[in-house]
């Protein structure tokens, strides 16, 4: 029951941000390619900047499953760091470890992956890490813990399960699915990172 109510939220939220978050969410937005609720057919008068800008980033964090409070730190970052913030901001959200384990194909939606890292299945350089959110350095491996390999789940990732459902794998992970290991050889480039946004919407809205 609470993975049908989590499944009918993500789908809402998909339809109303346009984006389709999970592999269900895809099939909802294929047959209700518009906007939740009675008068999602409507045509919607032009809407403001303030409510694009907050679409955009609303956009941006619904894809990483983030909350609020740590899109502004990671935002506060990105403008402190040399180079387009835009660009920054999403490089450093797509080095979160539950971001690259779902890049990495051990899971098949960010909430997964965030699962996996939650409950220690997940090992960074042979140390055990249950922290979503932890940023994973150029030439870590993030691997699966030994003890966790034999798990249904991981062994249906191991032999390519979820690749149908998720992009291809980025230049910047050098991935071993079959071991169930990945690693961050570089940082990643903005147009490298499969997320749709306009991040410069997003760092207008911040910088308003």
């Amino acid at each position: 029951m609470a993975n049908n109510t989590r499944a009918r939220r993500q789908a809402r939220l998909s339809r109303a941000l346009g984006i389709a978050l999970t592999p269900k969410a895809a099939k909802y937005l294929e047959r209700r390619p518009y906007g939740p609720g009675e008068h999602g057919r409507a045509r919607k008068k032009q809407d403001s900047d303030y409510a694009v800008r907050l679409r955009e980033k609303q956009r941006l964090r619904a894809q990483y499953g983030i909350r609020e409070a740590q899109m502004t730190r990671a935002f506060e970052e990105a403008k402190h760091t040399k180079g387009m913030t835009g660009e920054n901001l999403v490089e450093i959200l797509e080095t979160r470890l539950d971001a690259l384990v779902l890049r990495a194909g051990f899971a098949r939606t960010t909430a997964q992956a965030r699962q996996l890292v939650v409950h220690r299945h997940i090992m960074v350089d042979g140390a055990r890490v249950d922290r979503p959110s932890f940023r994973v350095a150029e030439g870590q491996l993030i691997h699966v813990h030994p003890r966790s390999q034999s798990m249904t789940p991981l062994q249906l990732a191991a032999a390519g399960a979820h690749r149908d459902v998720l992009p291809a794998v980025p230049a910047y992970l050098d991935v071993k699915l079959e071991s169930l290991q990945a690693r961050l050889v570089r940082r990643p480039k903005r147009v490298e990172v499969p997320v749709t946004c306009e991040e410069q919407l997003v760092v207008e809205f911040y910088s308003r």
